[in-house]
């Protein structure tokens, strides 16, 4: 436990799916005493962003809900992280709600546009890098302007991924964006480390949410496998002998957001199990 974390306001940006990555940092925050604001697009946006692939608001307020029981201050704040007037307005929103601004975690991002180089339309690239590249720049401009007015510092995480240090086959896009998002993350801990603001990032492996579910058949099938065969070749893989979990990340995020990384600025922090080391 981090007793340093309890008070603190923090935003999770794609964290309206109850089996995500988001939802699994907001607990853990949550538990730790932090006041959370969950943020998710709330509504579909396109074939790039259908219903079945995005935090519907039905879904947040259930989020949230599940936040309140454990004895946490929660919200729902609704915000397409490609749209600068919504960011705009999240981060207003949460200080108005809870008084100001103490973590951000990017965590929003589009992991189910996967196609070969030349079958991946324009219209694709643009969606994944917008949302998992544009949408965390947006989110920590706004966010760091906030920290930078209260004058106490803060944390920004950012959930990148392995594929922003290594390739994979069919996720171009993906991996462009996340190894993108470790250089932002680098270049925003040296501009906001006078200020006390730190920013790291967070790399996991592969972990089954309901889209990690969807990118285990996908991928089996495009390198003509079973499921259970694919699976099986992921844990050997893996030193730890198991995919990573919700759990693994939550916890990751927690440490980073405590003192207890208070002299840890501007690095991109493996979750993998031993699978990803450089």
């Amino acid at each position: 436990m981090y007793p340093d974390l309890r008070g603190k306001v923090a935003i999770i940006t794609g964290a309206g799916r109850k089996a995500g990555l988001g939802a699994a940092m907001a607990r853990r925050l949550a538990a730790e005493g932090c006041k959370v604001v969950i943020s998710d697009i709330g509504r579909p946006a396109g074939p790039e962003m259908p219903a079945s692939a995005v935090g519907m608001s039905e879904e947040m307020e259930a989020i949230v809900a599940e936040l309140q029981q454990m004895g946490a201050e929660a919200a729902a704040i609704p915000c397409n992280v490609l749209e600068e007037e919504e960011v705009r307005t999240l981060i207003a929103k949460t200080v108005e709600r809870f008084g100001g601004l103490d973590i951000l975690v990017n965590n929003a991002g589009i992991g189910y546009l996967m196609k070969p180089i030349v079958e991946m339309t324009s219209r694709e690239w643009d969606a994944v890098l917008g949302v998992n590249l544009r949408g965390a720049f947006l989110c920590t401009k706004y966010a760091a302007a906030q920290m930078i007015r209260q004058g106490r510092g803060g944390a920004i995480v950012n959930i990148a991924s392995q594929a922003a240090k290594s390739g994979f086959p069919f996720a171009s896009a993906y991996c462009a964006s996340k190894h993108g998002l470790v250089g932002l993350t680098r270049v925003a801990a040296i501009e906001l480390g006078r200020y006390g603001i730190r920013v790291n990032a967070i790399c996991p492996n592969h972990v089954t949410t309901g889209l990690g579910a969807w990118q285990n058949e996908y991928f089996s099938k495009a390198l003509g496998m079973t499921l259970d065969e694919y699976l099986e070749a992921m844990k050997k893989r893996i030193p730890l002998g198991r995919p990573g979990l919700q759990e693994d990340t939550a916890k990751a995020c927690a440490f980073l957001c405590s003192e207890q990384a208070a002299y840890i600025t501007g690095e991109a922090l493996n979750v993998s199990g031993g699978e990803e080391y450089h």
